[in-house]
């Protein structure tokens, strides 16, 4: 994925979009080394509303500090959710802030990047793959393969999208 992307690896700051059919088909193991390097930066990660609750062994075990970690859980209303994302990227603590929103909304999508960009952040958006076009500086589409995970580089900043790989052993 790093030689995909322009930079050799996630722009930062940034806004990213990650869409796949259905979670937890290994998603996640994309992000693990940034999270890892994050955390041992002292930077939090920021989980908000996400399908299911992370499991703290495991994400040590992949060498992440708990003790910068933070989970949200889903608010009741969508702007409460938006208005938690934008404050928390553009927090010079907050390293990566995860959301997985009911639905993307093309003007509040555009405040989250410029919010990733004023705080040095990379943010993070989970959709489902009918989700219109918006302002990430990467859009990836997630597929699950017999082994493994099928990407596609729908956009990206810097680049041109269109590629596709597949990351085994997730």
């Amino acid at each position: 994925l790093d030689r995909l992307l322009p930079g050799g690896g996630w722009p930062l700051p940034a806004l990213i979009e990650i869409m796949a059919p259905t979670w937890g088909i290994g998603e996640l193991s994309l992000l693990l080394p940034a999270m890892r390097h994050l955390t041992h930066a002292g930077r939090w990660l920021v989980w908000i509303a996400p399908p299911f609750v992370p499991y703290a062994p495991a994400l040590a075990g992949q060498g992440l500090d708990l003790q910068r970690v933070l989970v949200v859980d889903r608010p009741e209303a969508d702007a409460d959710g938006w208005w938690c994302m934008e404050k928390l990227l553009r927090h010079p603590s907050s390293g990566l802030v995860m959301a997985w929103p009911r639905r993307l909304q093309t003007v509040v999508l555009r405040r989250l990047q410029l919010a990733a960009e004023e705080g040095g952040t990379l943010g993070v958006l989970f959709s489902g793959l009918q989700a219109g076009p918006t302002p990430a500086a990467v859009r990836l589409a997630l597929a699950p393969s017999a082994d493994g995970l099928e990407l596609r580089v729908l956009k990206m900043r810097g680049g041109f999208g269109g590629a596709a790989i597949r990351v085994g052993g997730l």
